[in-house]
């Protein structure tokens, strides 16, 4: 395959799937626009900064309010921020994405010293505001990285606290009914200043332990009647679908309640928000579907746009450029030191990594998986090209890894497992197939690097001579 098709293919394949995403939702959602009725209940989740990952959750709060909206829910959309969220998020929750924004001190956490504290949750207690918006009846309080699948305005008829048990004794503090009360919110707070009991310094161990007995309480179901009930009660497992359930199965089969809400509760970088979530975890597309059809990419576009042009750029100079870049710091008669032979060697293979990193770091990291991926690996190409034409590199053995990617990724995304254990063990069955390909292409480069400097490729030519044109010219 000659440069100028895979140039030209890399080019469109790529504006191709910006194409796609720039249609986002303005077929079916172009502005939010603010509500001027006020209901009796509330969905209400909070932000607050501090994290090395405001912003991904900033764009998750959007998402879910936009998608609440979307699904025409019978409740005011209020998000409980802290005091120190930039005005123009603000202003955006509220112009575009008609949010009520209750504007809020951080509760001061007093479990940050104990030995299991994560960091990460040293700002959850902001949630027990949720118990100070007096104006409503019910409140549902959820976290950020819920996906819901369909309006679950019932929940308004549970009682005074209800919540979904995802583990067998502690239930989950990611989706819950409450009735706000001034009175509880304060003993709430008198409850941390005092230190009250919590296992995890966290929103979800405080809670835990203000409501002890919730395990003992009756299922919810809702009245047919629209009546609201009195008293604390279970939430079915289909208000929180936990995603680890649907990995196992690759489908949702969860018999009590409504299949309704997806939470993600795992690891905090396989978030689905980020673009490489997917197709490790396959829940992460169905997310930014949701954002394609609500909130869009229009914040992200420019800065991809950016990257393709940077590095098609990249890889015209290089064609341009290429004999002279072969002849590079290569004008030395004397033999190599040894040392600076294997400075050489080191130098090939960081510029190998950086090649794969580079691009993986500059991506922005809420994109969609697609055009998330299709960055990098262009990226990838583009580095590893680079890579290949000075250090003097075959550059198929350079390529194995964006080859390697590609196919896991195909591998990961088949769409046709029965479940989540064949799924595994087809991805199991490639890795140890791939192996041994990776490692031949690692031997072939460190030879051909062995192999120039015997040869004097580097160091040999003098002023005036121009290098025979290596194996990776004549292949392009």
């Amino acid at each position: 395959m000659r440069f100028d098709g895979v140039l030209r293919i890399s080019a469109v394949l790529v504006v191709v799937l910006a194409a796609v995403m720039v249609e986002e939702s303005s077929a079916e959602y172009t502005k939010m626009k603010t509500k001027t009725m006020k209901h009796r209940n509330a969905y209400a989740t909070m932000m607050y900064m501090g994290t090395p990952r405001d912003y991904e959750f900033y764009v998750a709060t959007r998402v879910l309010i936009r998608s609440l909206a979307k699904l025409n829910v019978e409740a005011d959309l209020v998000v409980i921020a802290s005091r120190d969220v930039p005005d123009r998020w603000v202003r955006a929750l509220k112009e575009e994405d008609g949010a009520k924004v209750v504007s809020v001190d951080n509760v001061n956490n007093p479990y940050r010293n104990q030995s299991n504290f994560d960091q990460r949750f040293k700002l959850t207690l902001n949630k027990l505001y949720a118990w100070s918006l007096v104006d409503y009846d019910r409140v549902v309080m959820l976290d950020s990285d819920n996906l819901f699948l369909q309006k679950t305005d019932e929940l308004f008829q549970c009682g005074q606290f209800c919540a979904v048990f995802i583990n067998p004794c502690i239930f989950h503090t990611g989706l819950f009914v409450l009735q706000p009360s001034k009175r509880v919110f304060d003993d709430m707070i008198n409850e941390v200043r005092v230190g009250r009991e919590n296992p995890d310094g966290a929103d979800q161990g405080f809670i835990g332990s203000y409501f002890p007995d919730l395990l003992n309480q009756p299922m919810f179901y809702p009245p047919s009647n629209g009546s609201i009930l009195d008293g604390n009660f279970r939430l079915p497992l289909g208000y929180q679908m936990d995603a680890t359930y649907y990995y196992l199965r690759l489908r949702w089969s969860i018999p009590c309640g409504p299949n309704s809400v997806i939470t993600f509760p795992g690891a905090p970088w396989l978030k689905p928000w980020y673009w490489w979530s997917w197709p490790v975890l396959p829940l992460g597309l169905q997310w930014h579907e949701q954002r394609r059809r609500t909130l869009g990419y229009g914040g992200e576009l420019p800065v991809v746009f950016i990257q393709i042009l940077l590095y098609l750029g990249i890889l015209a100079m290089i064609r341009l450029a290429r004999p002279n870049l072969t002849k590079l710091s290569h004008r030395r008669s004397e033999k190599p030191a040894a040392s600076f032979q294997y400075a050489l060697k080191l130098a090939a293979f960081w510029s190998i990594l950086a090649a794969y990193a580079i691009p993986f770091l500059i991506i922005p990291t809420t994109i969609h998986p697609l055009l998330g991926w299709g960055l990098f690996l262009l990226g990838s190409y583009t580095f590893s090209f680079l890579a290949a034409t000075v250090f003097l590199l075959p550059i198929l053995s350079v390529l194995v890894p964006s080859l390697g990617i590609f196919g896991v990724l195909l591998v990961m995304a088949f769409p046709w497992y029965p479940d989540g254990v064949v799924r595994g063990l087809c991805i199991f069955v490639y890795a140890f197939c791939a192996a041994p390909v990776v490692w031949t292409a690692a031997v072939r480069m460190a030879a051909a690097i062995r192999s120039s400097i015997d040869r004097d490729a580097f160091f040999a030519v003098k002023s005036g001579e121009s290098l025979s044109p290596s194996r990776f010219n004549k292949w392009c």
